[in-house]
């Protein structure tokens, strides 16, 4: 701010862009690398910031986390099966937007 940038602009610049650099990643590994992205967020609201829990924890909530996911994309629509991918992108998109506007506000 002492250098005669507007940080709130910056700021604002900054989220926008690192929401489509994820939109873009995830668009070309596919949806299910949301996992990667859903569970360590979550995992870190729930046990804090202290890697010695953290980095176990997602790796066990990666795993629920997909196990969850392909459970339902394989009952959703019984006869067929939906992506499991869907499902993953179906969860991750409102946390997503549920973190930035935590974060903006």
């Amino acid at each position: 701010m002492h250098l005669g940038v507007d940080v709130k602009k910056v700021q604002l610049v900054v989220y926008l862009a690192a929401s489509a650099l994820t939109g873009i990643a995830v668009s070309v590994s596919g949806s299910i690398g949301y996992v990667g992205l859903i569970v360590p967020h979550v995992m870190r609201m729930i046990f804090g910031t202290d890697y010695r829990m953290l980095l176990p924890a997602s790796a066990f909530g990666g795993a629920i986390a997909v196990v969850i996911a392909d459970t339902m994309a394989r009952t959703v629509a019984a006869p067929s099966e939906l992506g499991v991918g869907a499902v993953t992108a179906i969860a991750g998109a409102p946390l997503f937007i549920y973190l930035l506007r935590r974060r903006l506000a």
